[in-house]
This record gives C-alpha cells, sequence and structure tokens, in this order.
C-alpha cells in the first residue's frame, strides 16, 4: 500500500510539474503594446488580464490598456486623456477599482478595471510634483511622490470601495528619510497584512520600510549595496524585486522578518529589456514593463517582457 501511494504521489508531482512546464511554454514570452504607447506601468488583475498604462508625451497619453498575459491580445481600456500620465498603477481585486498615478500633473485616478469609466479624480498636489506609483492595501490607496517628502492616501472602506466622499491625506515622510537631488520615492509595495510600506529612493538607491499610519522611514540596511535607478517594487514573502530601469536589470533582494536589513543577492536580466520601469508577477514569472526611455516614443514599439520569478 504504501509503494502505490508513494507511486501515485510520484505520478501526481510529475504531472503538476508538467502541466506548469506547460503552462509556462504557452505564455509569450513577449507581449506587444500599442506602436508609440510609451509604458512605464503594469499590473495583474483578475484573471490572466493585466494593464498598462501610457506616459504624457505619447500620443495615448493617460490611456490604460488592458490585456491578456495568456494570448498577448488587448485592447483600449481608458482612452487617451490629454494632459495626463499614466504611470504607476494597480487594481483592487476586490472592488475591480483601477489606481494610476498621474505624474507631473499631481494627481491620482480610479478607474472601473472593467469599464475604464473614471471613478475618481484626485488632485494631490501642484508645481513641484511627480506622483510615481501606488500600492492598495485593505485600508487604503498609498501613492508616492518622486519630487515631494509625502505619500498620498486614499483611505478605503470595507470591500475596497471609496468613502462616498471620496478624500485624501498628505503622510509626511519621517524618520531615515531625506529628500535628495533627482527622482527620490518611486516604486512602492506593502506587506500583504498592509502593517508595512516600502518604498525605494531612485537617486540614493536607498530602500526603506515605512510605517503606513505615522509616515516614519527606517532604513533598509543592504550592507552598502545600492539599488540606483530604482523604479518599480514587487514584494513576495520576503523577496522583494526591484526594477532597476537605467541598469536593464531587476535587482533581487532578501529581506530579514523586520524588513530592516536585507542582501542584494542576484540581478534578473534579459536581452529583452529596454529600461524596464515596473514588474508584475503571475505564477512564477514576472512580467515587466519596457519604457525605452533612451527612444522617441511617436511610432516606436513596446513590449512587456516575461521573465521567470
Amino acid at each position: 500500500m504504501r509503494s502505490r501511494l508513494a507511486g501515485w504521489l510520484l505520478v501526481g508531482s510529475l504531472f503538476m510539474v508538467a502541466d506548469a512546464g506547460w503552462a509556462a511554454r504557452s505564455f509569450p514570452e513577449t507581449i506587444q503594446l500599442p506602436d508609440g504607447w510609451g509604458p512605464e506601468g503594469i499590473a495583474v488583475g483578475r484573471g490572466t488580464e493585466f494593464f498598462a498604462g501610457a506616459r504624457q508625451l505619447s500620443p495615448f497619453a493617460g490611456a490604460v490598456y488592458k490585456g491578456d498575459l495568456r494570448t498577448g491580445a488587448g485592447e483600449v481600456l481608458v482612452p487617451a486623456q490629454p494632459g495626463r500620465f499614466a504611470l504607476g498603477l494597480k487594481l483592487d481585486r476586490r472592488s475591480d477599482q483601477l489606481f494610476v498615478a498621474g505624474g507631473p500633473g499631481g494627481a491620482g485616478y480610479v478607474y472601473d478595471g472593467s469599464t475604464g469609466e473614471e471613478i475618481a479624480t484626485f488632485q494631490f498636489a501642484s508645481g513641484t510634483t511627480f506622483v510615481n506609483d501606488v500600492v492598495v492595501t485593505r485600508e487604503a490607496a498609498y501613492f508616492t511622490d518622486s519630487r515631494r517628502p509625502f505619500l498620498y492616501v486614499v483611505p478605503l472602506r470595507p470591500g475596497g470601495r471609496l468613502p462616498d466622499s471620496p478624500g485624501f491625506m498628505e503622510l509626511p515622510l519621517s524618520g531615515d528619510y531625506v529628500m535628495a537631488p533627482g527622482f527620490n520615492a518611486n516604486g512602492i509595495a506593502a506587506t500583504p497584512n498592509g502593517e508595512w510600506l516600502i518604498i525605494v529612493q531612485s537617486s540614493t538607491g536607498l530602500l526603506y520600510r515605512v510605517d503606513p499610519e505615522t509616515g516614519a522611514a527606517t532604513f533598509i540596511d543592504l550592507g552598502g549595496a545600492l539599488v540606483t535607478a530604482g523604479d518599480g517594487l514587487l514584494l513576495h514573502g520576503r523577496t522583494l524585486y526591484v526594477c532597476r530601469n537605467a541598469v536593464n536589470r531587476i535587482a533581487v533582494v532578501e529581506l530579514d522578518h523586520r524588513l530592516q536589513a536585507g542582501a542584494y543577492v542576484s540581478d534578473i536580466i534579459s536581452p529583452e529589456f529596454d529600461s524596464p520601469t515596473t514588474i508584475a508577477r503571475f505564477g512564477n514569472s514576472l512580467y515587466a514593463v519596457n519604457a525605452r526611455f533612451s527612444q522617441p516614443i511617436p511610432g516606436t514599439q513596446y513590449t512587456i517582457v516575461r521573465v521567470p520569478r
């Protein structure tokens, strides 16, 4: 009986491995976005759907593209919004609401993830500002500003719904966080329970753990290693993935249980990378969007690249 059970388990394991391998091979290695799209952010939604926003210099300025990771097919969900950026973005699967960072316009937007209808606009700041990325927890959506030492907090009701009178709060970054020349707070991630946030300071290559209630930031010691040109973040367990756009790689950082120290253990590199700015996870794969900052936006081809996690 034991030998038969072991045999069944072995056969089942082989089928699972074969199925996982087949699934990986069945998903395209690259996904084409519309020519001239000018992407910066990517988010995975329900099932195999994904979203990618467009920068202002693109003819699709402020638009959001929705596609399928399995087939690579897709269409424009949110049409071009003149004067807007659509940078970092996250879908709250509870409410099917898509939160979008609006760049130098100082705003954040919320769209219906199924219809593309605009649900809310938040004017966080004006003047010197760059609302760059967003993460959603059970309690709130948190937006970074690469030009100001604040996070912008949009409170959420149970089920991820916006309040009847949607508003926001400025959360000053304090503690170890100090503004530096160039781009500052960029990518942002959160622990699954929302207890901590993690942000990257692009110009210095420093990582910080942030208290979402007080804004107190604690430097994450990587033993002297830096993640300069850090952009989008993805936290999976204690592994933090950091897009380093200017050097065409994704840094893999292993953090301690307090999120106060870690080790830069490796890089994920692909010949298909061309300024990867943000990443999303599906199964055992990471999907990185190529911003191709060195190329003129009109007419340029843009892709999303799948790499093993």
